[in-house]
């Protein structure tokens, strides 16, 4: 079961009327402001979304709760700053699932595994039993699991249910391989009374296969740590209401400096921000910075959470930039009437299904209307080799954002602003 995190507020050269927005009377404390007032600032201010890419990249992994992410955050209201943005740091705290080394032994053969997320700690030594199918109820009908490690393999139902079922049948653990190649990196999603290890599809394949159940020693090794999340939020001067929250998570998984997953979107929201500091658009958003969204959206979450109903029903939209500096094709999903505004943006955008493992889903779940900008998978995803985004690909899903935001609003925020709102002519991308 998870623990209510508890949000704090950092406030950076904001009111405290402005704060209310966000939390039910949040502790705060006043840090360094560093404000200079509005003026025209698109060429000023201009960097591309290519270069701030490559600067969080630098900075190594950027894992919830690290040294690093003070180093992330502080570029990042730097930036916003430069800009002409007030910016505030959101801290928020969460338990984090970590996996301390878990592997299984067949044959005195020890196989480095993941525990899946949420899996309880165990050890245990007992046959190793290879179980038909995916773990459904029926598939333990055919072999006796009591007391034995169960092994299946990965798909049709969830983790959970396989977990579930297993438990049911009287095994004592459960092993997971992955039914693709590569690891298995994955959440339970719920309680399960046994220890759930997953397996690469190369080294579960060979012990699914074997004719006899050879006795196996199970070690999962896990624990929970209480982590500090920090959110990045921008706005300019006295906008305590805005009408549009544009976001994406700037932290990455362990061992990934997170390129494309998600310094991309991070950048281009940025960018947009930049686009229209001086403008009628500008005063009508807020620019997030997520962080904790690959341990569970825990940022977006937080910010949802402590945003009181009348900030949240004050809303037209969330936009969510995560993973879209790959892939030329951008997919777009979310609430269909800001799908069919992003088809008029680009006709060559692609609707997908509201996919919501990204910091627009509790938005979605207290009716804030959304839309998720992303570009789908890619052979670099979760791995210490992304490090490269295409600088093109950042700049067009910018501009496809801020044309958005404009039809989101309406004329009256953009009128007379059209020619200062020429993408183009910003030069914000290289």
């Amino acid at each position: 079961m998870r623990l209510a995190p508890t949000v704090k507020l950092l406030v950076v050269g904001v009111s405290t009327a402005s704060l209310g927005m966000i939390g039910c009377n949040p502790e705060r404390k006043a840090v360094q402001a560093q404000e200079r007032p509005l003026q025209s600032q698109v060429r000023d201010v201009a960097s591309s979304a290519s270069a701030d890419v490559e600067a969080l990249v630098q900075l190594g992994p950027r894992v919830a709760g690290t040294p690093v992410m003070d180093k992330a955050s502080s570029y990042l209201m730097q930036q916003y700053r430069r800009a002409g943005y007030v910016t505030e740091i959101q801290t928020f705290t969460y338990p984090k699932f970590e996996d301390l080394g878990s592997s299984l032994t067949v044959n005195d053969k020890t196989i480095k595994g993941q525990a899946l997320n949420g899996s309880i700690a165990g050890k245990l030594i007992a046959p190793l039993v290879a179980v038909p199918n995916t773990g459904r109820a029926a598939d333990f009908t055919s072999v006796n699991v009591k007391g034995a490690i169960a092994i299946v393999r990965r798909g049709e139902i969830r983790f959970l249910d396989k977990a579930r079922n297993a438990a049911a049948a009287g095994a004592a653990g459960l092993v997971i391989v992955n039914n693709q190649p590569g690891n298995l990196d994955g959440a339970l999603g719920g309680e399960a009374h046994i220890p759930v290890l997953a397996l690469s599809n190369e080294q579960g394949n060979l012990l699914l296969e074997q004719p006899v159940s050879p006795p196996a020693s199970l070690a999962v090794n896990t624990h929970q740590r209480s982590v500090t999340g920090r959110n990045v939020v921008a706005h300019l001067p006295g906008v305590v209401q805005p009408r549009v929250i544009l976001g994406g998570h700037y932290d990455s998984v362990a061992g990934s400096p997170g390129a494309n997953d998600n310094a991309s979107g991070t950048a281009v929201v940025l960018a947009i921000a930049r686009k229209v500091a001086d403008t009628p658009v500008g005063r009508q958003a807020w620019f997030v910075a997520f962080d904790g969204e690959e341990d569970g959206l825990h940022g977006s979450r937080a910010f949802v959470r402590q945003a009181e109903p009348q900030f949240l029903k004050g809303l037209k939209g969330m936009l969510n930039f995560d993973m879209v500096g790959v892939n030329n094709q951008l997919r777009v999903g979310g609430t269909k009437t800001l799908t069919i505004l992003a088809q008029r943006a680009d006709p060559g955008a692609s609707i997908f299904g509201n996919y919501s493992g990204s910091d627009h889903a509790p938005f979605a779940g207290a009716g804030v209307p959304v839309l998720f900008f992303y570009r789908g998978q890619e052979p670099n995803y979760h791995q210490p080799s992304d490090r490269t985004v295409h600088s093109r690909l950042l700049d067009e899903t910018a501009k496809v954002g801020l044309d958005v935001l404009q039809r989101l609003l309406g004329a009256n925020a953009t009128a007379g602003v059209e020619g200062r709102l020429s993408w183009e002519d910003a030069n914000l991308a290289s």
